[in-house]
């Protein structure tokens, strides 16, 4: 992992309690940031690590809020924002699967209202309520936003039909926000491939195994890798916006 000095720096990142985006927490913390850590209220694995890394000797905020739901989002990204003092970037990580298991593409009849309603909010308008919330920050800092798509929203594959449009949307939403908020905010995403995390502990031993199986690498992706990404999107390269970086082990190839 390159190495960059965050030092004065700060980040929210989303979705943080556990996988990527508490990998990424780390990473950047590490690097010398300060970091608000968003989590749902009822999660008790976030104020676990807020403690953890508080006590690793990291600087972090609590930031719990659920992004799913309007104004809830809004709100945390603004405390989070006045605890911090300023935010130079911003981790849309947060989002849900709506589902232990995966539902195949022919069954629609499983794909309810109420299922879409709770993919869209969370995976797609959460990610612009939060950046819509930090932009006067943001731009105040001339920091940057990356979100977690995914490989599902690239190729229409994935945990459900709605899941796979959702990611195809922040897909496109990045490149809308890009566009939008140049030259003052970069905007970009990654897309990652299978990741082994508490996110699919519940899915079938043969899909996952079959997913490492068609990888080039013959692994699945870590919190980490992605988490690396991010940080390179972020804080590693100051003229790349508008893209969606796909860390997948080659399995779209």
């Amino acid at each position: 992992m390159f190495t960059i000095d965050l030092t004065g720096k700060t980040a929210l990142i989303t979705g943080a309690a556990s996988g990527i985006g508490l990998a990424t927490a780390e990473i950047f913390a590490r690097a010398g940031a300060t970091v608000a850590l968003n989590h749902l209220p009822d999660d008790p694995r976030g104020a676990e690590q807020i403690d953890r890394l508080k006590a690793e000797g990291h600087k972090i905020v609590a930031a719990p809020g659920n992004v799913a739901v309007p104004v809830e989002a809004e709100t945390m990204v603004g405390r989070a924002i006045d605890d911090l003092g300023r935010l130079d970037y911003l981790f849309n990580n947060a989002g849900t699967p709506a589902t232990p298991t995966p539902i195949p593409f022919p069954e629609l009849d499983r794909l309810t209202e109420g299922f879409w309603q709770t993919i869209l909010n969370t995976n797609l308008i959460g990610p612009f309520r939060c950046a819509h919330a930090a932009v006067p920050a943001l731009r105040t800092a001339k920091g940057a936003i990356c979100s977690t798509a995914s490989i599902a929203g690239v190729q229409g594959s994935g945990s459900s039909i709605p899941y796979a449009a959702s990611k195809a949307g922040v897909i496109n939403l990045t490149r809308s926000l890009a566009r939008a908020l140049a030259p003052d905010i970069r905007v970009n995403a990654v897309a990652p491939g299978f990741v082994d995390s508490p996110w699919n502990k519940e899915w079938p031993a043969d899909r996952k195994a079959e997913s490492v199986a068609r990888t080039p690498l013959k692994r699945a992706c870590s919190p980490h890798d992605i988490a690396e990404a991010v940080f390179f999107l972020c804080a590693g390269n100051s003229m790349i916006t508008g893209q969606t970086v796909i860390v997948d082990g080659g399995l779209t190839l």
